[in-house]
């Protein structure tokens, strides 16, 4: 398949088909961002497209999803999305779910119409990334509008029927904001009501703005106790009517996996007794992106 560049998808869409339909990133102007260094954002053509989805056709028929990649295929125009939904379901009839990164912008351009057409046609879950609910922090990572905005954009695709997984940073508001960063995030979470959260902890990125920042003193990272505080504060705050808090991504010191509202208790109780020094950490060497 046409894959151009390094390919992101989020971990729980690592069997699925990766179907490069854009390439980069939309917006491309998050500080601390440094997963589509070096790609200007473009669509690629249909018969690219289309040869990768014939391609599929022959080769990935034991694969039941299909990831529409790179970074925000949402932003596409609405008939030509449809039209990459219309193949996908004409020539992989197996497929039971069609998944794609979304920011809060691109979101905003599709009425509720669209939207609804689009979970229709096989859309089914939406990866979004809230990372703070403060906007403080927000406007210092040069993400495209307030907590306000993002949250409102979520709750529209999820009342469009899309299953709503959203990603928050921790570290992300620095040790000046760390507080304020985790209880903001908690309420747009809890606002927003995803049916998924994914909790990463910041890693600097070389060549990105903001390792240039920390290089020059101007962000500070918080340190490992730094980052389980922020969590622990997030995670209580957050109420979801049902879903999953997950905090097991390679970056995070923690491996947590919580149901909620069921679970919040022990997994708070596990986070202090990390704190506590009675349950270890991961590794600095071994966290990844």
């Amino acid at each position: 398949m046409d894959h151009q560049g390094m390919i992101i998808r989020p971990p729980s869409e690592a069997g699925s088909i990766l179907l490069q339909v854009t390439l980069g990133c939309s917006h491309g102007r998050c500080a601390f961002c440094g997963a589509y260094q070096g790609k200007r954002f473009a669509i690629k053509p249909r018969e690219t497209v289309l040869g990768d989805i014939l391609y599929a056709a022959r080769r990935c028929v034991d694969q039941r999803r299909v990831f529409l990649c790179d970074g925000d295929a949402m932003i596409l125009p609405q008939a030509r999305l449809t039209e990459i939904l219309s193949l996908i379901r004409e020539h992989l009839p197996w497929v039971t779910r069609v998944g794609t990164y979304a920011n809060a912008k691109s979101l905003k351009r599709k009425s509720d119409a669209e939207l609804e057409e689009l979970r229709g046609l096989g859309l089914g879950i939406v990866y979004m990334g809230l990372e703070s609910g403060d906007d403080e922090t927000l406007r210092a990572m040069g993400k495209n509008g307030d907590a306000a905005f993002i949250v409102e954009q979520g709750r529209r695709a999820g009342a469009a029927g899309f299953k709503l997984n959203v990603t928050v940073i921790n570290g992300l508001g620095g040790t000046e904001r760390s507080e304020i960063h985790a209880e903001e995030t908690a309420r747009a979470l809890t606002r927003m009501d995803p049916d998924q959260v994914g909790a990463l902890s910041l890693m600097l990125v070389p060549g990105t703005p903001l390792y240039e920042r920390a290089e020059h003193g101007e962000f500070e990272l918080p340190d490992a106790r730094g980052i389980l505080l922020e969590l622990r504060a997030m995670l209580a705050g957050t109420d979801l009517t049902r879903g999953l808090f997950l905090a097991n991504h390679a970056s995070n010191y923690l491996p947590l996996k919580v149901r909620l509202p069921s679970g919040k208790a022990e997994a708070l109780a596990r986070i202090d007794q990390a704190l506590a020094g009675r349950t270890p950490l991961r590794a600095e060497s071994t966290r990844r992106l």
